[in-house]
């Protein structure tokens, strides 16, 4: 089973090289692709939604036709998710890392984590308002390939008398784990949703069809829904 220390999320951060604009992203999630054939990992770090904006402008500073903008950066390449309010063929540009703010540095901070080992303490930690963090393990025996994803519980719903809780939060990177020549392109947004140790259920963004034709439309959202035998973690980070 891989490990991985978790990321204290309130202090983790990606930041542009500029010099014409040094932005810093919010890191949201983390996903490791572990390739168990090649003894290789790479991690990518999907960072938090912005608006398009005219960047430094005198006014008017949110573009018109606006769009979500939700930036990932991997060791050599990184990806942008552009999300209208219509299905658009420029929802996904992928170019080299190094191309995107002429570069990046990642600030990234691991917290003192201790493992949430049982329903009972996994509430405790949600009543005592401490940061939880997530990890979902998954693997593909034929490809060889696995992946951990990582991410802040930004939901948590508890119920004490039936001893139970439940992760749901997101976005995060899900992985198709097949082989690509460039692993950034199976990498595609998802939210997770977990209340046991052995399974996670996603639901996936994709082109979903809005309405009855002749006059229905598309869209980008989340409505592929994917359920998958995982191995669940959580963390209290301080």
């Amino acid at each position: 089973m891989a490990t991985m220390n978790p990321l204290d999320y309130g202090r983790s951060f990606v930041i542009g090289n500029g010099p014409e604009n040094e932005v810093r992203f919010w890191v949201e999630s983390r996903t490791r692709l572990i390739d168990d054939v090649a003894g290789t990992e790479e991690d990518y770090l999907q960072c938090a939604s912005c608006k398009s904006e005219a960047t430094f402008a005198a006014r008017d500073l949110f573009q018109d036709d606006n769009y979500d903008f939700l930036p990932v950066f991997g060791p050599i390449w990184g990806v942008v998710f552009r999300r209208k309010a219509y299905l658009n063929q420029g929802y996904r540009e992928t170019r080299p890392a190094q191309g995107w703010w002429n570069g990046q540095r990642t600030d990234l901070v691991e917290g003192a984590a201790r493992e949430l080992e049982t329903n009972a303490v996994i509430r405790e930690a949600t009543y005592s308002n401490e940061p939880i963090v997530a990890q979902t393990e998954i693997k593909d025996s034929t490809s060889g390939l696995r992946a951990i994803i990582e991410s802040p519980v930004k939901t948590m719903n508890t119920n004490r008398e039936q001893d139970m809780y439940q992760v749901d939060t997101g976005p995060v990177l899900l992985p198709d784990l097949k082989r690509h020549e460039r692993s950034v392109d199976g990498l595609r947004l998802a939210f997770v949703a977990f209340n046991v140790p052995h399974f996670a259920d996603f639901v996936v963004e994709v082109p979903t069809t809005i309405g009855a034709a002749p006059t229905g439309t598309e869209v980008h959202h989340y409505s592929e829904r994917i359920n998958l035998a995982a191995t669940n973690r959580l963390y209290a980070v301080d």
